[in-house]
């Protein structure tokens, strides 16, 4: 279980260094959903008004290491994902605070209609540039699951963000326009991966698989994309999951992914 701590539990030390770049904290709202740092936050603050501030302890190294691996990737999904503001490092914490977007977790179940956003949104994240840090390629996650043949199929020069699922991708209250958030486990690899598990996330959220897989066509990615690399894609992921899981446990899943097959 996600340990979940309050701004009233933070140490003194940390939530002096956040006011003294925010201002003063006049009020505080905790964020439940779909994140896996101890500290989720809505800050109302003097100088920035809101915020939204997440953080780990600096004990936590691969919550640390995700948490700054957002940060550096943030320049380079700007207008995908809301803009970092400031960092901090204090009281045995690392903290990063983000612009806050108004919004909701995107709806992908049947008769939404947030669909055209959404794949608005990764049709854009198509054309991002790598940002010049290393980053994993998708193929090398997946190795330990691939036939031999299968780990080139997978290589790609797209920047990834492999967890596409409803509480990483938000919806504006305002003008309707999708966010990605969350941009902890980037990968390279080709274009049409996100999508690709996106429509999955779409049949597990209720669609029907030929209204799931109608949208996930609508990418000139996935159209273009060849048998034998979706083939590869699909058995190593249901490989991992049934590694991961257990085959009965994962078949759930691991059917929604085979429906890309076709």
């Amino acid at each position: 279980m996600i340990e979940r701590v309050t701004w009233d539990d933070l140490p003194v030390e940390l939530r002096s260094a956040v006011e003294t770049r925010t201002g003063e904290v006049s009020a505080t709202a905790e964020v439940q959903d779909g994140l896996n740092c101890s500290v989720a936050l809505i800050l109302d603050t003097a100088y920035d008004g809101r915020l939204f501030f997440k953080g780990v302890r600096e004990t936590d190294e691969p919550g640390t290491a995700a948490l700054r691996c957002e940060e550096r990737i943030n320049p380079a999904v700007g207008g995908i994902s809301p803009t970092v503001r400031y960092r901090f490092d204090a009281g045995g914490w690392s903290a990063l605070a983000f612009v806050y977007v108004d919004g909701r977790h995107a709806d992908l179940g049947p008769g939404s209609n947030d669909l055209d956003a959404v794949a608005f949104i990764m049709k854009r994240m198509q054309d991002l540039k790598i940002p010049d840090f290393p980053i994993p390629q998708f193929a090398d996650r997946l190795r330990k699951f691939l036939e031999p043949d299968e780990a080139e199929a997978l290589a790609g020069n797209h920047l990834l963000h492999t967890d596409t699922n409803p509480h990483n991708l938000l919806i504006g209250n305002t003008g309707g326009e999708a966010y990605v958030v969350d941009w902890a486990m980037p990968a390279i690899g080709p274009a049409w991966v996100d999508p690709a598990n996106t429509a999955v996330r779409l049949m597990e959220c209720g669609q029907p698989p030929g209204d799931a897989l109608a949208w996930l066509r609508g990418f000139a990615s996935w159209r273009r994309a060849s048998e034998h690399a979706v083939g590869a894609f699909v058995s190593a992921t249901c490989r991992h999951w049934a590694a991961t899981v257990g085959a009965r446990s994962a078949e759930p899943s691991n059917e929604r992914f085979r429906h890309l097959l076709g």
